[in-house]
């Protein structure tokens, strides 16, 4: 059975769609078969992959109920990469899924046999805390929060931990909060050393130890259709992202043992005589 990470905070321009294709990119690269879900109306991650912003079937026929995961699912270029691209369209789901009995479920509801099909699914979330938000939250198994290396970081977190928290509560009570991981930092400045300080001293062990350097790399591999692990594998945003992909592995390994240690032992059957 597949994992499903979503990729999620509400503060935009803080590398979520950067983070989930690289993800995924460092981890077909080893021949997992992995799926990105594009939930942003920008569609990012389905043009970061080279393909247009007009695709149909698309993820918001997915949260529409129309079609599956696997139905909208296409190659992405990338050998073992599979993407279910946004469309224009998706803008509009903001506001129809509301209307929408259990709409909150849909999204899981439509991943259908994905769990197997894949070994990992990256949900690309939208700049928001809106419905498509929490869809995803309630389909995925685990959350990862990409966070810039700025001040306002720490609140826009304070703040999408409460969501996430809610979401457990109400509706998805098996959700794991992966981590956290700082993203564009240049350790060069006083402002991301002292960012990351402050992150990692209010929430500890949930920071990841990867940290997601500023590259130009990055920002020029959307312009080639592929990640930046293809297109400048030596560069130190790539290590990071290869770095990042194991770690988060290596959690979830740690987890499912975590999960299994405490499982109660099944009480062994007495039968009483007479």
């Amino acid at each position: 059975m597949g994992s499903v990470y979503a990729v999620a905070n509400q503060k935009g321009g803080v590398g979520k769609t950067t983070t989930a294709v690289n993800i995924a990119a460092c981890a077909a690269d080893v021949g997992n078969q992995v799926l990105i879900c594009d939930l942003d109306p920008q569609c990012n991650a389905t043009v970061a992959l080279g393909l247009g912003r007009d695709l149909s079937p698309s993820t918001y026929q997915c949260l529409m109920g129309e079609r599956s995961v696997a139905e909208a699912a296409r190659p992405a270029g990338p050998d073992n990469l599979w993407i279910a691209p946004a469309n224009r369209d998706l803008a509009g789901a903001a506001v129809e899924l509301p209307r929408i009995d259990d709409s909150e479920r849909t999204l899981r509801r439509m991943l259908g046999p994905v769990r197997e099909r894949f070994a990992l699914t990256l949900l690309d979330c939208p700049p928001a805390l809106g419905p498509v938000t929490v869809n995803s939250l309630v389909a995925a198994d685990r959350v990862v929060v990409p966070v810039q290396a700025e001040y306002l970081a720490l609140e826009g977190l304070v703040q999408f931990l409460e969501t996430l928290d809610l979401v457990r509560r109400e509706m998805n009570p098996g959700l794991i909060l992966t981590g956290v991981v700082i993203t564009m930092h240049d350790d060069r400045t006083r402002l991301a050393q002292d960012v990351e300080r402050e992150l990692r001293g209010h929430f500890s062990d949930l920071v990841l130890r990867t940290v997601i350097p500023r590259n130009i790399r990055v920002a020029e591999a959307p312009s080639f259709g592929i990640p930046v692990v293809q297109h400048a594998p030596s560069s130190q945003a790539s290590a990071a992202y290869r770095e990042l992909a194991a770690e988060l592995a290596e959690r979830e390994r740690s987890d499912r043992v975590s999960v299994e240690r405490a499982a109660p032992l099944d009480e062994p059957q007495v039968e009483i005589e007479g």
